[in-house]
C-alpha cells in the first residue's frame, strides 16, 4: 500500500490537476491532495473555498482525500504516513523549479521520493495562473479548463 501526497495551492483546481490525480489514483493506494495555505502566493479563492471546491470536484474518487497543508511538505508527508509526493510537469520550464523543490525536500526529509507525472497533452499549456487571469475578465472563457463547480465559484467572484 503506497500513499502519495499531491501538494499545491489549487487556485483553482483545473482539469490538468484532475488528470494527474486520476493517473495517480490508478498507481497508488491512496492520494492525498494537500492544499497549501502557507505558500505566500496571492490567491483568488480563499483557503476554505479551495478546500471545499476541491473536495466537491474530487468527491467521486474513493481513494482520494483533500486536506489543508499548513507547513512544509517534508514534515507533512511523515505526519500522514505517505511514501512519496507527486508533482506535475507540463513543460521543460516546470522541471527546473520542481527539480530544485525535490532536492530541498530530499535534504529536509530523506524518507520520501518525488515522482513527476505529465498531464495529457491537451493540458500542457494550462495553468491556474492563466485560468485566474482570463477568469478575472471573462470567467465563461475558462469553462473548458475547469469543472462546473470551479466555474460557478469563479462566476461568483465576478459579482
Amino acid at each position: 500500500m503506497i500513499k502519495v501526497v499531491y501538494p499545491g495551492t489549487f487556485d483553482p483546481i483545473s482539469f490538468g490537476h484532475i488528470d494527474l490525480i486520476k493517473r495517480a489514483r490508478r498507481m497508488f493506494s491512496e492520494v492525498i491532495v494537500a492544499i497549501s495555505t502557507a505558500s505566500g502566493k496571492s490567491t483568488l479563492l480563499s483557503e476554505d473555498e479551495r478546500v471545499q471546491i476541491t473536495r466537491e470536484v474530487l468527491a467521486d474518487m474513493d481513494n482520494v482525500s483533500v486536506v489543508r497543508l499548513d507547513g512544509l511538505i517534508a514534515d507533512f508527508i511523515t505526519q500522514v504516513g505517505a511514501q512519496a509526493v507527486i508533482r506535475g510537469l507540463r513543460a521543460v520550464s516546470d522541471f527546473d523549479y520542481e527539480f530544485q523543490m525535490a532536492n530541498i525536500n530530499r535534504h529536509l526529509n530523506k524518507d520520501f521520493e518525488t515522482i513527476f507525472l505529465t498531464p495529457d497533452e491537451k493540458y500542457t499549456c494550462l495553468s491556474s495562473t492563466m485560468i485566474r487571469q482570463v477568469a478575472k475578465i471573462d470567467p465563461l472563457r475558462v469553462s473548458e479548463y475547469v469543472h462546473p463547480v470551479v466555474l460557478e465559484a469563479l462566476l461568483r467572484k465576478q459579482c
